[in-house]
């Protein structure tokens, strides 16, 4: 009977947020079979997660190292604005899209090197920048969506289809692909495990934990600059505040990928996996024609009850 116990127990911990996720696939798919259990939906839904895991990666990545970066949503704005002011001015594509991510990059560098530098609390190094980002953004714009004279090529990332197959959702499974081979086999993604689990254990053991800091934070930036620009790509338009939305969305799909690990740590599978739920949630829903507001209670509860999972996870862990 005991080993019965620890059995439910183990695959609840281990498989209980992928068996949740099947578990709100079914339930939408009876009270909505023609419309949401269909190829095309599925496939829309994928489109629908693209840009919110790319950012959630960046969270990810920032979250392994124990740090939180609150600047992300402000810095998809920066990247979407600065992409089409460029391509408004006429600059050529290839630039457009280069140069908001090689500046982004020295911007999440910044915040990384104050972190591990003067060893500040990341929320409000980052919170500060996120302030910072938003008058840029403000001086750069005055206030106004940028939508006039976008050339047409613009927006071929955020619009391309291969066949019925959206890009944005190939780039998703490339940046998965690719994050998930760096944090699970590379030294890089070990380094900043282990900056997460003890940094001053990773100290002893000789890792430079404020480059790996650095380079947690420098992704991080360089990933919402992405999902920025691809969101003005995809709209043909780049808002001041078209970032603001993945902020509290990001960070939703990283706790709740962290209770896929049974040691509760960050994870990019995990990241997929819960911005998976929270993109079948809200299609869901829509197609259910319920209130917005009730997204938003959801998503809330959910984070709450994700971080409740993860030291639960974390506790049985040790």
């Amino acid at each position: 009977m005991k080993s019965g116990k620890i059995g439910v127990k183990y695959i609840v911990q281990t498989y209980g947020t992928i068996l949740a996720m099947l578990a709100i696939i079914i339930i939408f798919s009876i009270l909505r079979p023609d419309s949401f259990c269909t190829v095309r939906n599925f496939i829309n839904i994928t489109r629908q997660i693209s840009l919110l895991v790319i950012i959630s990666i960046g969270a990810t990545m920032v979250m392994s190292v124990n740090e939180f970066d609150l600047s992300v949503g402000s810095m998809a704005s920066l990247g979407g604005v600065m992409a089409a002011l460029l391509a408004v001015n006429g600059q050529p594509l290839a630039l457009c899209f280069i140069l908001p991510i090689l500046i982004c990059f020295a911007i999440g560098w910044v915040n990384g090197w104050i972190v591990a530098r003067f060893r500040v609390l990341s929320f409000i190094t980052t919170l500060g920048m996120s302030t910072v980002l938003s008058g840029v953004i403000y001086k750069l714009t005055g206030g106004a969506t940028v939508f006039q004279n976008i050339p047409q090529g613009f927006a071929w990332l955020g619009t391309k289809k291969f066949g019925e197959i959206p890009l944005l959702s190939v780039l998703m499974i490339l940046f998965v692909a690719a994050f998930w081979f760096l944090m699970r086999h590379m030294s890089i993604g070990r380094k900043m495990y282990a900056i997460g689990g003890n940094e001053e254990a990773a100290k002893i053991s000789g890792i430079n934990v404020a480059k790996y800091k650095n380079m947690a934070f420098a992704f991080c930036a360089v990933l919402a600059c992405i999902t920025g620009m691809l969101v003005a790509s995809r709209v043909g338009s780049a808002n001041t505040t078209a970032g603001d939305g993945y902020f509290l969305q990001s960070y939703a799909a990283v706790f709740i990928g962290c209770t896929v690990s049974r040691q509760g740590v960050p994870n990019v599978a995990g990241t997929l996996i819960g911005a998976a739920i929270l993109g079948i949630l809200a299609n869901g829903l829509t197609i259910m024609q319920s209130p917005t507001y009730m997204q938003d209670i959801i998503t809330g509860s959910i984070i709450i009850l994700a971080v409740i999972a993860q030291k639960l996870g974390q506790g049985d862990a040790k």
